[in-house]
């Protein structure tokens, strides 16, 4: 490897405090940095959304802290490109009756996709985030994978599975030793003032953290065209809906129906704009199959394997077996029943802290 200061990392500055103290970092350890914002959203698109990653307000932030360290710093628009990919396919698949993972496309297309093809325009031998995770590499097979961060309470591998080896290969992330208070600590001795804003929990381009609202923006007469469809129980209709798009697998509130006890929704049916609705029972399942795996650890998995397995963010995870069942698809079936498995969402294979990959909830049985 290069010498530090003849290595030259483009960092992914949104602003807040994590890149910045990410990137903090990587400039005491004596790495040659060039700071990029990326401007993924526009403000015109979404009038009602005045706060997040692609603020105005956010882009001043990564320029400052910029000109504190002494580095350059540029601001990139892929608004197109991320319009292309994470935002239209995130409406899509909701009007598929799937419940997308953005953030995970988002970091496949854009910061290890377009972002990446830019740091190697610029000479870089590496990009850097302010994900908590680390990167491993196996010495005998070669390959790369992410494990989690030493911060269990902030690890974010879960949205990471889809990176490929090679932008991998080609990534640091700084906060992979570190926890959050540390990372906070580290901001105040900077004098950043986001060293104690409260962490984003929204996506970064969905108007009050309500995506249904980002619906009706991009289709103006969703309404219109998809209400009064069937809210169905056990082969019996018990009510109407507001259209499809506007609930997702677990949901209890909002349904509107009488039935004298709690129901949610079991599944979603679009081609006939149809909710179907199940005692909480009716939601547990054993077994789906996850499509466009990605595998990280293992170039493929010849024989099935034990691991633990989240089916969302907040999911700390349950033992299952994993068997590949096509170049693209792999079958989970868990040791136990699992409640709300979600079509769309990224299931994520774990081997101990170690990524074996991922891939998104196509089945579930």
């Amino acid at each position: 490897m290069k010498a530090k200061n003849k290595t030259t990392v483009v960092v992914a500055m949104s602003g807040g405090v994590d890149s910045s103290v990410a990137a903090a970092l990587l400039k005491d350890e004596g790495y040659n940095l060039i700071g990029i914002t990326m401007k993924t959203w526009g403000f015109d698109d979404f009038p009602l959304k005045d706060s997040g990653c692609c603020s105005l307000e956010a882009i001043y932030n990564a320029r400052n802290v910029s000109t504190k360290l002494g580095i350059p710093h540029y601001t990139f628009d892929f608004t197109e490109r991320f319009n292309e990919t994470v935002i239209d396919n995130f409406i899509k698949e909701y009007m598929a009756g799937r419940t997308p993972n953005p953030c995970v496309l988002c970091n496949k297309t854009i910061k290890w996709g377009v972002l990446l093809d830019r740091a190697k325009e610029l000479g870089a031998d590496f990009i850097a985030t302010g994900h908590y995770a680390r990167v491993k590499k196996d010495d005998v097979t070669g390959r790369f994978f992410i494990s989690n961060s030493r911060d269990t309470n902030k690890d974010q591998t879960y949205a990471l599975w889809q990176v490929s080896q090679e932008g991998l290969g080609m990534t640091l992330f700084p906060l992979g030793e570190y926890a959050k208070t540390e990372t906070r600590k580290i901001a105040e001795t900077l004098g950043l003032k986001t060293a104690h804003e409260p962490d984003s929990q929204e996506i970064c381009f969905v108007p009050n953290d309500d995506y249904r609202e980002l619906l009706e923006i991009r289709i103006p007469d969703l309404k219109k065209k998809l209400g009064n469809g069937d809210i169905v129980y056990h082969d019996k209709k018990i009510g109407t809906h507001k259209g499809f798009p506007y609930y997702t697998i677990g949901q209890r509130r909002g349904l509107n129906v009488s039935a004298g006890k709690p129901l949610y929704v079991s599944r979603i049916d679009s081609e006939n704009n149809t909710v179907y609705v199940d005692d909480e029972s009716g939601l547990y399942n054993t077994t789906f199959v996850a499509r466009d795996i990605n595998l990280m650890k293992y170039a493929t998995i010849e024989s099935p394997i034990k691991a633990k397995v989240k089916i969302r963010y907040k999911d700390t995870g349950s033992m299952a077996t994993l068997e590949q069942i096509s170049r693209t698809e792999i079958k989970v079936t868990f040791d136990e029943p699992k409640k709300s498995i979600t079509p769309g969402q990224s299931a994520v294979f774990y081997e101990g802290d170690d990524v074996v990959g991922g891939g998104v909830i196509s089945i579930n049985n």
